[in-house]
């Protein structure tokens, strides 16, 4: 794909037009992630189209570059805008889920209307370093676009590294800055970075500079209106093309418990000039037809909703026989299960699809659901699962579940099937980190990712 926001179009960020030099931004940015810009470990021999040198290196030649004048950062917004509709000026996005937004389950969206999708977030230094993260946390074919590429981080070089992985395979990368869960406050990355704009205008600067695609943002916004704006035009000036936000603070986890603000949203869509996401309330189409009209912004992205109907965006729904009801999440179980042979996806996530679609009615047969939770869980478990409730429900004579246990209980057992989902997610991420070798003794493999999502493609044709 050809570059859309090009460094001589984008400058350097706002911290150059204090006449930081290339060193200093980033010792600053080195001294944020807790090391020396002086004392990295000795570079990495990257290969790729015979071209050795290393990201951190990037950074510190493209910083060099002319501050971004008022010109150029017009030029840059009408580059973002060039890019949006080169997409198709995508209005209904896939948000990013870890476990949740992969291949088998954005293909499924595409089907029904979704017109962009963001793959789960990838932690940046586990995605460059470790290749059997990289097999199985990013899959893509070419059905598979728009496609947006999140990665967290907290080193705009590990970032940088990463990201060029990825960028002849997606149209944009994208910088994880509003996850609020405690692995994202463990790993010090998404929202937990929201005390450092410094480190966070450099990681988008990097990528700004050092990719070929474009580097879009996903924030949440602070409980201070001027503070979220002045956060929003800073990540505008860094380079940013794309800025989805969700209506939450950081400390607002639980979507059920308080509403998005709207408000917030049409005001950093007013202060900014590039296009700008929405992502918050969005229960139905009905809600983003609202949020759109609202709030001005160009797309809405969904998360939990989506979870529950992957065809939320599919127009059939606003019509009174297209209307969503539980007996929908068994037919689109059926769907997703094929993609998820088609496209091999681990089981963990086709277990989560599966409480999310078909979950309503294994509250109500709860033995059903006991084979759900079995330690060995296999697809054909969960295609006979779903064959018995195309037996059941229609004795039922109800076209929605009635569930034996109390609401409580049930939110309950939400909670604690969350938390059994963070706790196993880090579980797995500090693994995999204890795991790694040195960066300073394992090349970054441009060449052999490229050849592997090749294959993987070709094999999903």
């Amino acid at each position: 794909m050809a570059a859309v926001c090009n460094p001589l179009a984008c400058g350097a960020s706002a911290a150059c037009r204090r006449s930081l030099t290339a060193t200093s931004l980033l010792n600053r940015a080195s001294r944020a992630c807790g090391f020396a810009a002086t004392s990295r470990v000795s570079p990495s021999t990257l290969t790729r189209k015979n071209t050795c040198v290393t990201a951190a290196e990037q950074v510190l030649t493209k910083a060099k570059q002319p501050a971004m004048t008022v010109s150029s950062a017009e030029l840059h917004a009408n580059q973002a805008w060039e890019f949006w509709k080169r997409l198709g000026s995508p209005k209904y996005q896939v948000a990013p889920m870890v476990d949740q937004s992969e291949l088998a389950f954005r293909m499924l969206c595409f089907k029904y209307g979704a017109t962009a999708a963001y793959t789960p977030m990838l932690h940046s230094r586990l995605f460059l370093e470790d290749p059997k993260y990289r097999a199985e946390h990013f899959t893509t074919c070419s059905g598979d676009r728009p496609l947006f590429v999140q990665f967290c981080a907290n080193n705009p070089a590990t970032l940088l590294e990463a990201a060029q992985l990825v960028q002849d395979h997606c149209d944009a990368v994208d910088i994880n800055l509003g996850c609020p869960q405690r692995i994202a406050r463990k790993g010090k990355y998404g929202a937990f970075l929201m005390e450092q704009m410094e480190l966070i205008e450099s990681l988008v600067t990097a990528l700004a500079q050092g990719l070929k695609v474009p580097v879009t943002c996903k924030i949440r916004v602070f409980p201070d209106k001027e503070r979220t704006l002045a956060y929003a035009r800073m990540l505008e000036r860094a380079g940013c093309s794309v800025l989805a936000v969700h209506g939450r603070t950081r400390e607002q986890k639980t979507a059920k418990a308080v509403r998005a603000d709207w408000d917030i949203i049409k005001a950093v869509r007013e202060a900014v000039s590039i296009p700008v996401l929405a992502n918050g309330n969005i229960r139905n189409l009905q809600d983003v037809h609202d949020c759109i009209a609202y709030t001005g912004v160009e797309g809405v992205m969904s998360a939990e909703s989506l979870l529950e109907d992957p065809a939320l965006f599919w127009p059939h729904r606003l019509t009174p026989e297209g209307a969503y009801t539980a007996l929908e999440g068994v037919r689109l179980m059926k769907e997703y299960l094929d993609l998820a042979e088609q496209y091999p996806t681990p089981m963990r996530m086709i277990r989560g699809h599966t409480f999310s679609l078909i979950g309503p009615w294994l509250q109500e047969f709860t033995d059903l659901r006991d084979k759900i939770n079995t330690a060995k869980l296999e697809i054909e478990i969960i295609r006979s699962v779903v064959a018995e409730l195309d037996v059941r429900i229609p004795k039922t004579g109800r076209n929605y579940p009635i569930p034996k246990l109390s609401e409580r209980a049930l939110a309950r057992m939400e909670r604690e099937a969350a938390m059994a989902g963070a706790i196993a997610e880090q579980q797995r991420q500090d693994a995999a980190l204890a795991d790694l070798v040195p960066a300073d003794r394992k090349p970054s493999g441009f060449a052999q990712f490229d050849k592997d999502v090749q294959q993987k493609m070709e094999l999903v044709a």
